[in-house]
């Protein structure tokens, strides 16, 4: 028997909260300069991401297909061999329900995150994305799913040109 639970324990901290200071809040802004390289085989993969691709390397060491792509390979310790396109669909090999936003306040309508392991992909290859058009409660292990993707023109070769994955809604 499972019961659910309707109200979280708890106080949230609202906005009069802390201008009022009834909490302890420290404010703290530093500068962050530094400068990253995606490399090439996460370039590769941001590119594609901008044509609605996804891409992974092969190795021919442990006849796995990574995804995200990298050119060593953390099996067998050799250079990955070759690009191979992906399908932009998968399945949900584990997810969570999320009902509070990253500043700890909560949210009025949940979101789901989860692992999708990629098609054409070695098993357990996949990304970590949000879910969407579907409602928590529908949600599976094992479920079906497709890339959908920001409209030609707004791509701009980040993980976020994929707007979210939902379930498979026609044959692939």
């Amino acid at each position: 028997m499972s019961s659910k639970i309707s109200v979280y324990p708890g106080v949230e901290i609202t906005t009069e909260d802390v201008r009022s200071q009834k909490y302890l809040l420290t404010k703290y802004q530093t500068g962050l300069n530094y400068a990253w390289s995606s490399g090439v085989a996460m370039g590769r993969f941001l590119r594609g991401l901008k044509e609605k691709e996804l891409w992974g390397r092969e190795c021919d060491g442990c006849q796995r297909i990574l995804v995200p792509p990298r050119m060593y390979c953390e099996s067998c310790y050799r250079p990955t061999d070759r690009w191979s396109r992906l399908r932009d669909a998968g399945k949900v090999v584990t997810y969570s329900i999320a009902h509070v936003n990253s500043d700890a306040s909560r949210r009025s309508e949940p979101i789901l995150l989860a692992v999708m392991e990629i098609e054409g992909a070695s098993p357990l290859m996949g990304i970590l994305h949000l879910l969407g058009e579907v409602p928590p409660e529908k949600v599976r292990i094992g479920m079906k799913v497709e890339a959908v993707w920001r409209p030609d023109g707004e791509r701009t070769g980040a993980i976020t040109d994929i707007l979210h994955f939902r379930p498979m809604t026609r044959s692939r």
